[in-house]
């Protein structure tokens, strides 16, 4: 989280409600998505609900200005890295992509910050450049074929790919894709 804010920060005089990458959403809208995201994942690792997500949304005030909505989402880091801590190893709650472990929302956490990191940083112009050891442990966590696969890849770019954001030399950008919420000893 703290790379993708450092890359951010500087930007949020610059106007968020331009388009966040190839989404639909603007920087802003993006950028409050990532932080229900992260306390999304905390409430699940909280609840441990086995069949369903718990029931709210975490918004931020529409009249927040970009650097207000870039500290929700950083909140948003900071109480699932939290709640991710003190939750045991054996804890267990709901995700489509398979009932995750702590383990497995800290990785769902880090991709969907550093991907729609990259999506916002696209729509104000700029790049982000996260840490090739966070990269390659999510990769690993979320996606271990691809991980094994594409070994010789930069992990940034594995990760993209993998999450249909880009091409790779004879492999066609990815138009359908799913990750592991499971532990991967289940």
């Amino acid at each position: 989280m703290s790379s993708v804010v450092a890359a951010l920060r500087p930007a949020t005089g610059l106007d968020w409600a331009a388009r966040a990458g190839s989404l639909e959403w603007d920087c802003w809208h993006t950028t409050e998505h990532i932080g229900d995201c992260l306390m999304s994942f905390a409430g699940q690792l909280v609840a441990r609900p086995q069949e369903r997500y718990v029931r709210f949304m975490a918004n931020a005030d529409k009249d927040a200005s970009p650097a207000e909505v870039l500290e929700f989402a950083e909140a948003g880091g900071r109480i699932l890295a939290a709640t991710v801590r003190t939750s045991g190893p054996d804890v267990r709650a709901y995700h489509p992509s398979g009932r995750a472990d702590p383990e497995g929302f800290a990785a769902m956490g880090c991709a969907e910050t550093l991907l729609h990191g990259d999506d916002i940083a696209q729509g104000l112009g700029l790049a982000i450049d996260p840490p090739r050891d966070v990269c390659t442990r999510v990769l690993t966590r979320l996606f271990p074929e691809a991980a094994q696969e594409l070994a010789g890849v930069d992990p940034w770019t594995a990760l993209r790919w993998s999450t249909g954001r880009i091409e790779l030399p004879g492999r066609p950008r990815l138009t359908e894709w799913r990750w592991r919420g499971a532990p991967l000893s289940e």
